[in-house]
C-alpha cells in the first residue's frame, strides 16, 4: 500500500486503515502487490483481483463493506516461492529514497534454504490460510505445519512484537490450520532476555513459538 500526491510518492508499506490526512481530493491510494514489469505474473494478478473484488464493489458504491470472513475457505497447501521484486524506487519530500524490500528478499531466502532441507514439494511461500490471511512461509511435515513470519525490525523483541499475534491468528482462528510450530524470522540475534519472554510463553502457555535468526550472508536459519 502507498499513496501519491503533489507529485510525491511516499514509501511501500503494509495495508492498514487510510489515516484522515490522506481523506482529501488530489490523493490517489495504491492498494495491490509489486511484480517485476517484464515478467507479470497473470494467476498473481488474478488472485488479487478475486481479493479486491467486494472491496472494489464497495467503493463503487455497489455493495457491503467486505468483512474478512468472505475470503474464507479451507487450508490446501500449495507448494512453491512466488516472485517478488527486492527493490524499488519512490520519491519522498522531493528526494529519492532507494526502498530495498528486504522482507521479499529474505522470503525467497528462507525458502531456498527449506526446501533444501524438506524438499521443494514441502514448502510453500505466501500460503492462504482459508482464513482470509497468508503465511509467508510454510513446511509441511505429513500432515504437521510450521509457519514462519518474516520480519524485518532492528532488534528480535521488535520482530517478536510485530509477529506475535499474526502467528497467533493464522494458528488459533476458528476453521484454522493448526501449525505444530509458530516461527519467527529476523536477521538481529536472539537476546536473552527475548529468549526468556519466548520460554515463558512456551511454558505458561503452551504456545509453540520460536524465533529464528537468518543470516543473509550464509543463506541459512540460525538453530
Amino acid at each position: 500500500m502507498w499513496h501519491y500526491f503533489a507529485g510525491r510518492r511516499s514509501t511501500i508499506n503494509p495495508p492498514t486503515v487510510i489515516p484522515p490526512e490522506l481523506v482529501r481530493p488530489g490523493v490517489f491510494i495504491f492498494l495491490g502487490r509489486l511484480q517485476p514489469s517484464a515478467q507479470p505474473d497473470i494467476g498473481l494478478v488474478l488472485d488479487d483481483f478475486d481479493r479486491l473484488l467486494s472491496l472494489y464493489r464497495f467503493v463503487e458504491g455497489e455493495g457491503a463493506f467486505p468483512a474478512i470472513s468472505e475470503m474464507a475457505g479451507a487450508f490446501h497447501f500449495s507448494p512453491g516461492c512466488s516472485v517478488k521484486p527486492s527493490a524499488t524506487i519512490v520519491s519522498v519530500a522531493a528526494r529519492h529514497l532507494d526502498v530495498f524490500l528486504r522482507h521479499n528478499e529474505l522470503e525467497a531466502a528462507l525458502f531456498n534454504y527449506l526446501q533444501m532441507q524438506h524438499g521443494p514439494e514441502s514448502v510453500a511461500t505466501e500460503q492462504a490460510t482459508g482464513i482470509g490471511t497468508r503465511v509467508d512461509v510454510v513446511v509441511r511435515l505429513g500432515d504437521r505445519y510450521w509457519f514462519y513470519e518474516i520480519k524485518t525490525a532492528l532488534s528480535a523483541r521488535a520482530c517478536i512484537r510485530e509477529a506475535l499475534a499474526q502467528l497467533l491468528e493464522y494458528s488459533y482462528w476458528p476453521r484454522a490450520q493448526e501449525a505444530e510450530r509458530l516461527i519467527i524470522v529476523g536477521e538481529p540475534a536472539l537476546d536473552a532476555e527475548a529468549s526468556a519472554f519466548l520460554d515463558r510463553l512456551r511454558e505458561r502457555f503452551a504456545v509453540p513459538i520460536y524465533y529464528q535468526q537468518f543470516l543473509m550472508d550464509r543463506g541459512s536459519l540460525v538453530e
